[in-house]
């Protein structure tokens, strides 16, 4: 869903930083080869995410949801030298894609991979961190929140992926529909938890910066 017209949003990417080559490699064969290729971030979110990981420069960053390693690849463009990224996803056909484009950047030993429910890995990590990037599947956004939250430096930085779902966040709610439901509630989670203070971008699919006090 376009919130603004597909014109516009060529317009801001084509005067926005340039997509690096690995990732418009990464962006093609995302679409040649992997399903739900418009889950990939993409190029203006991608620089979005760049710009934001460096102007934190964290030392530490989690990202819950990999699916080809695009968004993993911008946002490691801010890690300090000796700065970690964990990754975590559920989909073990795409591990092996995701280390081929890691192992072609210039941050190949600082993202780890990680196979499996995030719920479980997380604790395991046995780290603070200060940039999380949430895009994995809606319905577990307010417990990945409500377990990251506490593990964040303060002052670090929470971005949350797809928060406007297609615009169906506006529409009436169907019964079954649990993922906007979930969404509802999360939105409204960030915009009151005194731990944190927000802003909703209407980028994309809309992307929440959450900044922990």
């Amino acid at each position: 869903m376009h919130f603004i017209s597909e014109e516009l949003e060529n317009y801001t990417a084509q005067h926005s930083e340039n997509e690096p080559e690995l990732l418009a490699q990464l962006n093609r064969e995302t679409h040649q080869k992997i399903l739900q290729p418009r889950m990939l971030s993409g190029h203006l979110q991608g620089r979005v995410l760049s710009m934001l990981s460096k102007l934190i420069h964290p030392e530490s960053i989690l990202e819950i949801g990999t699916y080809t390693g695009y968004a993993t690849l911008c946002l490691a463009e801010g890690l300090k030298q000796n700065g970690t990224l964990d990754t975590i996803d559920n989909n073990e056909e795409l591990y092996d894609f995701q280390r081929k484009y890691f192992d072609k950047s210039e941050w190949a030993t600082q993202i780890n991979q990680h196979l499996g429910n995030a719920l479980e890995i997380i604790p395991t990590l046995n780290r603070k961190f200060d940039l999380v990037f949430i895009d994995a599947d809606k319905e577990n956004y307010i417990n990945y929140y409500e377990m990251i939250v506490p593990l964040m430096n303060r002052g670090g930085v929470i971005i949350s992926d797809n928060v406007l779902w297609s615009g169906k966040v506006l529409e009436e709610l169907k019964p079954n529909d649990k993922s906007t439901k979930v969404l509802l509630e999360y939105n409204r989670l960030l915009k009151e938890d005194p731990r944190v203070e927000t802003v909703l971008l209407p980028i994309r699919d809309g992307l929440t910066v959450s900044r922990v006090v």
